[in-house]
């Protein structure tokens, strides 16, 4: 049976003289066409709000300890996902070295900033088991211009409704086969019916899908999805933030969506929160 997986990493990279061996969170076997899955090539300077998380201590030097995605909604604050946060991710729940690396399209490349992070708060809600509620926010030592923040998609926002294009971002798995990638890569993807995701994800060893609080992206036929190491990346759509890569079957499969935290949740639970996270509104001036 075909396992639900969340799309980080979860070791350090390891590399040998016969290659590099990249522990995946499963070992299920994976279809799919190309580059995220799908993808073309992408430059932070197009998407300057998307940004990587980084551990050397825990993910070694090699694509300097990137590990997930992210991305800033605020000035000093970077919504990623829970699970890249998560013991079995990075070891302890909160790493030492934890840094966000913001304005650099290749990992190995000196462009951009590595900015220590200053704080952490995982959504209280969130369930490791169904990956509800996956989303966690980075609170930086230091701001990000301006032009580095991108607005979220509340409720009600078009952005949201099936058949819209969007985009996916991040650095993880090209292929599904883990080849993984030093630069930025995107895939064009299409909002898809919750009864559609409903049918792919109905329970089970695939998965469940909650449309109060997911979202699913992708093409019916397959072919162009996030994967292992997007995990926390942004789904955008018409210049909003709606998506953050959380799990999928596989990567790239026919009638198997990618799912992604549902935005929308996101600003709903900040907004509940008061003072206890991060409010984006409180870190764009």
């Amino acid at each position: 049976m075909r396992r639900r997986i969340a799309r980080a990493l979860i070791g350090p990279l390891v590399l040998a003289a016969a290659g590099a061996a990249i522990p995946l969170a499963t070992a299920a076997p994976v279809a799919a066409d190309s580059v995220v899955i799908g993808g073309f090539p992408g430059d932070v300077s197009q998407s300057p709000w998307t940004v990587a998380l980084s551990s050397r201590a825990r993910f070694g030097g090699t694509r300097a300890g990137q590990f997930c995605g992210g991305v800033a909604i605020g000035r000093t604050a970077v919504l990623t996902a829970a699970h890249c946060l998560s013991a079995e991710a990075v070891g302890a729940p909160r790493t030492p070295d934890l840094k966000v690396i913001t304005g650099r399209t290749d990992l190995l490349s000196d462009q951009g900033k590595e900015v220590p992070v200053r704080g952490t708060w995982i959504n209280p809600h969130y369930d490791p088991a169904t990956n509800a509620g996956d989303f966690a926010v980075l609170t930086l030592a230091e701001p990000l211009p301006k032009r580095a923040v991108i607005p979220m998609a509340g409720a009600g926002d078009p952005a949201y409704s099936p058949g819209t294009s969007a985009t996916v971002y991040g650095w993880g798995d090209t292929t599904g086969a883990a080849s993984y990638s030093t630069s930025l890569h995107a895939a064009s993807v299409h909002v898809l019916h919750d009864a559609e995701c409903q049918k792919a994800y109905p329970g089970g060893g695939d998965g469940t899908y909650r449309p109060e609080s997911m979202l699913c992206a992708g093409e019916s036929g397959g072919g162009r999805d996030a994967c292992q190491g997007d995990s926390g990346g942004p789904l955008v759509a018409q210049g909003r933030l709606i998506g953050l890569v959380s799990w999928g079957s596989g990567c790239g499969r026919a009638g198997s969506p990618g799912v992604y935290t549902r935005v929308s949740e996101v600003v709903r639970a900040l907004a509940r929160t008061g003072a206890k996270a991060p409010r984006p509104s409180s870190v764009e001036s």
